[in-house]
């Protein structure tokens, strides 16, 4: 797998980055722990809990201005054609899979993120939790993973949903929030008959380095850890 070359994170990310930054420092109190485990070059698939709109707002402005390199997200192809939004969105690095589009056209957008050693961020639950505690992953994130062998970086956001729960349409200022980042691992599948329990296996597996860097009411179906 080819490893890129560090580069300068561009302007508009370096600037959103910034905004978002600014914001959260000023509507909650915000803090980044596990910087050290960041990869500083190669492919990254970021694997995140998911219970709050503020959740790809802090990654974007508390992690990838400290990665210095851009973060890839899947967005809704019709969003990227909004005036002024979908060019936002382009510049930070979303890319867009049709509505109605089948799963392998996701994928291959999303392998090809991580075959040309940049950095893609996913949200394995694929929705926000409507209670802060993490819902069962969609498998998808796992085959990810393992089809691409790339590094995955866990990342946890404790407190969010309280910022700004799912129901809300404003954040609630003054709110605790925690971004923490665990350190690098890989992922295989588990041998087994059945690939349904393999896959099974290894999703939990995958989301067990989340759960382990939340707080106990956080870690939903995943507080098991033979689940």
């Amino acid at each position: 797998m080819p490893a890129a070359k560090s580069k300068r994170l561009p302007f508009f990310a370096r600037f959103s980055g910034g905004i978002l930054h600014w914001a959260g420092a000023l509507l909650a109190r915000v803090k980044v722990e596990g910087l050290e485990n960041l990869p500083s070059q190669g492919a990254v698939l970021v694997i995140c809990n998911h219970a709050s709109n503020a959740d790809g707002m802090l990654l974007m402005g508390y992690v990838v201005p400290k990665m210095g390199r851009r973060m890839s997200w899947l967005g809704k192809e019709e969003a990227l054609h909004w005036p002024v939004v979908g060019w936002a969105m382009r510049q930070n690095g979303v890319f867009g899979v049709r509505r109605g589009a089948g799963d392998l056209e996701a994928f291959k957008a999303a392998r090809s993120v991580l075959d040309e050693g940049r950095i893609l961020a996913i949200f394995p639950e694929g929705t926000r939790s409507p209670t802060g505690a993490m819902q069962a992953a969609k498998e998808g994130a796992t085959v990810l993973a393992v089809r691409s062998g790339a590094p995955i970086l866990p990342i946890a956001i404790e407190g969010s949903h309280e910022f700004w729960p799912k129901a809300k349409l404003l954040p609630r200022p003054g709110r605790r929030m925690t971004v923490r980042i665990g350190k690098p691992f890989t992922l295989t599948l588990p041998k087994s008959a059945d690939r349904r329990e393999s896959l099974r296996q290894a999703t939990a597996e995958l989301m067990s380095h989340v759960a382990e860097l939340l707080p106990p009411d956080q870690r939903g179906v995943y507080a098991d850890p033979d689940r």
